[in-house]
């Protein structure tokens, strides 16, 4: 299993990292979201659930800052996303590490360097970091896959390469949207299992998912909020699940 002891614990103890407050989203002339409130506090476990074409995925991006609401506030650690320059984004966007549904790589680089673009973008030592990106790509699955392009991968090596890319800056938040969709039963729950392990570090998780069964299996490991999007609005959804 991948060492998780190098990543650091969350710092900002005590308030929402991420916060919207009565937030609305309009597009193409249709409102997709309305009246959203909700708060991720520190080593909190959320998944997000609702009918394809509900908004998850919109809900996401305005939790990483991607797009700004049409009504009402998104707080980012605690500023304002309105009042945020690009710079600004950029450096919550090291907070933040995002498994997202399409996954981009860069084609001509492989896995392994796939993986650690964060790191090379950010100026890191990547030789420092060689033995954690060795292990993080193991964990996830894909050391036999590591110098491999990315055409060559299936849908589940192209999502757990996604994942392991997401969590190498050892973020604050990891955001993920339907990381398990291509993956078999097996390897959804490893992945799972490397979600819980960030989140008892104290990392906050939010994962976006049509998969019940995957939230029932997370149930019994760690204590999880799940909402529902159920007509433009968020829902704390029951124990019917």
């Amino acid at each position: 299993m991948w060492p998780l002891g190098h990543l650091g614990a969350v710092s900002d103890k005590g308030t929402a990292v991420i916060e919207l407050e009565n937030v609305a989203y309009s597009y193409g002339g249709g409102e997709l979201l309305a009246d959203v409130s909700l708060a991720l506090s520190p080593g909190s476990f959320h998944f997000l659930t609702g009918p394809s074409g509900s908004g998850k995925t919109t809900l996401l991006k305005l939790c990483y800052g991607a797009l700004v609401p049409t009504a009402g506030q998104v707080r980012l650690f605690g500023q304002e996303r309105r009042t945020m320059e690009r710079d600004d984004i950029a450096m919550i966007r090291r907070r933040i590490g995002v498994v997202h549904q399409d996954c981009q790589f860069l084609d001509h680089l492989s896995v392994s360097e796939n993986i650690a673009l964060p790191l090379a973008v950010s100026g890191r030592d990547l030789l420092a970091e060689d033995a954690n990106l060795r292990e993080l790509t193991g964990w996830v699955g894909l050391k036999e896959r590591a110098n491999a392009l990315p055409p060559e991968l299936s849908g589940g090596e192209r999502q757990r390469a996604a994942l392991a890319r997401a969590v190498i800056m050892s973020p604050d938040v990891v955001l993920a949207d339907e990381p398990t969709g291509n993956v078999d039963w097996e390897m959804s729950q490893r992945l799972l299992r490397l979600l819980i392990e960030l989140n008892r570090m104290g990392k906050t998780i939010l994962i976006a998912t049509h998969d019940l069964a995957l939230i029932r299996a997370a149930k019994s490991h760690v204590q999880a909020r799940v909402l529902r999007i159920a007509s433009r609005k968020l829902q704390l959804a029951g124990a019917d699940l």
